[in-house]
């Protein structure tokens, strides 16, 4: 428990920057694998992913109290993951209606009342920082685009075209509302709430890109399962990416290791790895083969050799 207060403390100091504080899923911490804490300046989120021991809880909220006179955390949620709907209660200040996630200047719009998730991944930041150097003037296409983060750093990074793609409208409406806040001009940035396996032809007609993301839920019954829809996703690359064009491919699930990405991408063929995009320090892992995976892939141009 102090371990996870003494983490408070120094990540609350470092600046307004969203960050992951503590990361028990990790399972570094023995005892404390239910517990993760963001920071998403002044607000303070910590969830539980399992029910806590009841004596712990109160002796834990307790302990949070010392965080009531910083000058920097203005506000303390705890969200209940493990509970339907992840129900989430206010323990310290009023949130305000707006709630955002900062990343290097660019601003995100959170959800921490109503939906399970926040609508901004922190572990995703190193696959950002992608786009972030290397989008100006390039194509890129984001499928499973959610909340459209990448979409966001992408157009703000000077990317002449994005194309985002999810099948959930509320997803993306917060998508138009994240560029909104960032002043990006949309005219070349486009949202499409559609099956991405019923809209091939729609994808196409934008391509080809010189970036693709592909960052899927690991499970998401009736609409995506990793173990056999993740390859239907690798085999449509070639035709939609240029030659020489990245696909910065993304997987969650603890029971897929890199391999399993690995093998897609060599029974397609036509594919070089170029690197392993490990994930930000403050997400650290015993085995990193049950956190987030993500490799980026090059197109091997036609002729080369």
């Amino acid at each position: 428990m102090e371990r996870i207060f003494s983490s408070v403390w120094d990540g609350a100091k470092k600046g307004n920057d969203a960050v992951r504080l503590f990361h028990g899923r990790g399972h570094c911490f023995p005892g404390l694998e239910f517990v993760a804490v963001d920071w998403f300046s002044p607000l303070l989120l910590v969830s539980f992913f399992k029910e806590p021991d009841a004596v712990w809880l109160e002796k834990f909220v307790a302990g949070l109290s010392q965080f009531a006179q910083s000058d920097d955390i203005k506000n303390i949620v705890l969200q209940y993951r493990y509970l339907p709907g992840a129900p989430s209660e206010s323990i310290q200040g009023v949130l305000d209606a707006e709630v955002d996630a900062v990343e290097d200047g660019l601003r995100f719009r959170l959800n921490v009342q109503k939906n399970q998730n926040t609508g901004f991944f922190l572990d995703m930041k190193n696959c950002r920082d992608i786009l972030r150097v290397n989008a100006d003037g390039k194509t890129v296409l984001n499928l499973f685009s959610y909340t459209c983060a990448f979409s966001v750093v992408a157009a703000n990074s000077g990317a002449k075209l994005v194309v985002n793609m999810d099948m959930s409208k509320g997803a993306l409406k917060t998508g138009k509302l994240n560029h909104s806040i960032n002043d990006i001009d949309t005219r070349d940035v486009f949202f499409f709430a559609h099956d991405i396996f019923r809209s091939w032809g729609k994808i196409r007609k934008y391509g080809p890109y010189d970036y693709v993301v592909v960052d899927p839920p690991s499970f998401q019954r009736g609409s995506f399962d990793a173990r056999k829809d993740y390859v239907k996703i690798v085999r449509k690359l070639p035709e939609l990416l240029a030659d020489n064009g990245q696909v910065i491919a993304c997987l969650n699930s603890p029971e897929l290791g890199f391999d399993f990405l690995r093998e897609l991408f060599d029974d397609v063929g036509g594919f070089q790895e170029l690197e392993v995009v490990a994930t930000p320090e403050s997400f650290p892992e015993v085995d990193v083969e049950k956190g987030l995976k993500t490799l980026l892939f090059k197109k091997i141009a036609h002729g080369a050799g």
